[in-house]
């Protein structure tokens, strides 16, 4: 049977430093690092005696407050209970040789004509949503600014209704706009599992034609030599068997494209509620 690695995760895409102070302060201390000598400072010239200043004037000196790191715990040293008898097991079937083949799956999905569908498809509507948001936005802008230049006008129970008004109008928006966001972004993983499902057993296919057993991801390959390599034919492949894949319309999310073609009336998109 072929193992084949998961691709899933390639379809869907503590370093510890010293602080600044220890390498200018030759005083600066590490907790639990032995402090290093310091060589002894050349004696320097005695200066004159500054003038002794005042009680008052008599800067505070705080001694700093150093905490003893806790003692590393020696391990517990404790006798084990006896371990358990392992008997031996009867000899199996030894595994076939490896016959190792290669694949780069971010390059099969650049040449994938059913992935390039769905990025377009999705760049578009993605692009759509933000056009639609800044114009939304402009228009609450406009409100605004209109409801300034008529406060003076208005009595207090009008402007609170006006006020209203366009709270409500914003909070519906949000709303709208996040319900657009998330039927986009369920269309895009909709199409991705799609030729996700595909990939697979198109590698499979593949690998049993040339007579491998194991598929390995290029990136974690340090060195390998070109036979070994399935990209290009298993991109061929591809591209031959899915062309193209299924996308919800826009606005509608898989689940409710599903229902419909049960015979279950599909709900009204969400950018085309006003």
């Amino acid at each position: 049977m072929i193992r084949l690695l998961p691709t899933a995760a390639l379809i869907t895409g503590v370093v510890l430093a010293i602080p600044a102070g220890a390498q200018q302060n030759p005083d600066y201390f590490i907790p639990n690092q032995p402090r290093q000598a310091q060589p002894a400072p050349a004696p320097a010239r005695p200066a004159p005696a500054p003038a002794r200043p005042s009680q008052a004037q008599r800067p505070v000196q705080v001694a700093p407050q150093a905490v003893p790191p806790e003692p590393d715990q020696p391990p517990v040293q404790v006798a084990l209970p006896p371990p358990p008898d392992i008997p031996a097991l009867p000899r199996g079937a030894s595994p076939p040789a490896a016959v190792i083949g290669v694949l780069g799956v971010p390059e099969v999905m650049r040449a994938s004509t059913a992935a390039q569908q769905v990025e377009k498809v999705i760049g578009e509507r993605r692009e759509k949503l933000n056009e639609d948001a800044q114009k939304e936005q402009t228009a609450w802008r406009d409100m605004q600014q209109a409801l300034a230049n008529e406060r003076g006008k208005l009595s207090a129970e009008q402007i609170r209704g006006r006020e209203r008004e366009l709270q409500d109008r914003i909070t519906k928006a949000q709303r709208d706009f996040r319900e657009r966001g998330a039927i986009i972004q369920q269309a895009a993983q909709y199409g991705l599992a799609q030729i996700e499902r595909t990939l697979v057993g198109v590698i499979q296919r593949v690998a049993e034609s040339r007579g491998m057993n194991l598929v390995l991801h290029r990136q974690q390959v340090a060195l390998n030599v070109n036979e070994f390599d399935v990209t290009d034919a298993v991109t061929e492949q591809l591209n031959k068997v899915l062309p193209s894949v299924v996308i919800p319309p826009d606005g509608v999310s898989p689940a409710t494209m599903q229902k419909s073609a049960n015979g279950t009336p599909a709900a009204p998109a969400a950018q085309q509620k006003k």
